[in-house]
């Protein structure tokens, strides 16, 4: 966001009322590790800390990123995903959900959901500064799906494909016996998705010693503890949705092209897209939408 990542200072101050400066923030460490500058000191100690645990948190944070981007592109242009729901964004960095998919389609519509004053902040910031006719945001807590879905029905046209995005946002839902909770608030997303929707997600996940151990610190003092998933229980939300192409896999694996990053041999956040069986009529032997919104293979 540049030099204008606190142009909230006039009229966004209300909104942060309640936030404790003294306590890291994983959305402020996670800035800190991306470059960015919407950070304090105790983000930065924390997030040192962590790093030197498992150095190649910084990669991954860029890594994800540069993932999302990839997403989001691909179910712009090669989907016709014409309508985001992005649940638990973060703060906003450069190349969000709403730039990317709005350079490919002027007429995508976004809209940001969080529950975290400081991110509602800087979200009322960027749609203030900028011409934001096709994105909106609202405050709402994963935890309960009823009420996203009941507030997204007002902003997205549930009659058409919703793409559905949960960005390490799973990781923040503890871990029960059979992880029934967080299946239950997942499927519950799903099924009020209409035919031809899209699921995509990724988060950290325990395939690494190194990052399990520096999470079991962070969730110590952290604000939001961070719970790590192997991949085939996170795989697990995509069921009874379509996988595409190349499945689920470590985020760099997914639809690579050239990137500013370095390459990760080996990354510890693994993700996919999904899509939920569609409707309407059948063209070259794939069911699919009207012109401008057809499947892609």
């Amino acid at each position: 966001m540049g030099d204008d990542s606190f142009l909230w200072h006039a009229t966004g101050n209300d909104l942060m009322t309640g936030i404790d400066m003294s306590i890291p923030h994983s959305a402020r460490i996670w800035n800190y590790w991306m470059g960015g500058k919407d950070h304090y000191p105790v983000d930065q100690e924390a997030g040192d800390r962590f790093a030197a645990i498992y150095p190649g948190i910084i990669d991954m944070a860029r890594t994800s990123r540069y993932f999302i981007m990839r997403v989001v592109r691909h179910l712009t242009a090669a989907e016709g995903a014409r309508q985001f729901l992005d649940i638990g964004m973060g703060l906003p960095s450069h190349d969000n959900t709403h730039e990317v998919a709005q350079r490919v389609a002027p007429d995508a519509r976004v809209v940001y959901v969080d529950n975290d004053p400081l991110v509602l902040a800087h979200a009322h910031a960027l749609l203030t500064g900028a011409d934001a006719g096709g994105t909106d945001y609202f405050s709402a807590d994963l935890n309960d799906p009823e009420s996203i879905l009941a507030t997204a029905r007002t902003k997205l046209d549930f009659t058409r494909p919703v793409a559905l995005m949960l960005m390490k946002v799973l990781g923040h839902i503890p871990i029960t016996e059979g992880d029934g909770r967080a299946l239950s608030i997942v499927r519950t997303l799903k099924d009020a998705l209409p035919p031809g929707s899209w699921l995509a997600l990724y988060d950290g996940t325990a395939t690494d010693p190194a990052y399990a151990k520096a999470t079991r610190l962070y969730n110590r003092g952290g604000s939001a503890p961070y719970h790590l998933r192997g991949p085939d229980q996170l795989r697990r939300f995509l069921d009874g949705f379509q996988l595409l192409s190349p499945g689920f896999v470590q985020i760099p694996r997914w639809r690579p092209d050239p990137s500013p990053f370095r390459p990760a041999d080996q990354c510890d956040a693994w993700g996919g897209v999904a899509r939920k069986a569609a409707a309407g009529p059948v063209r070259d032997g794939r069911p699919g939408w009207e012109a401008g919104h057809l499947t892609a293979p």
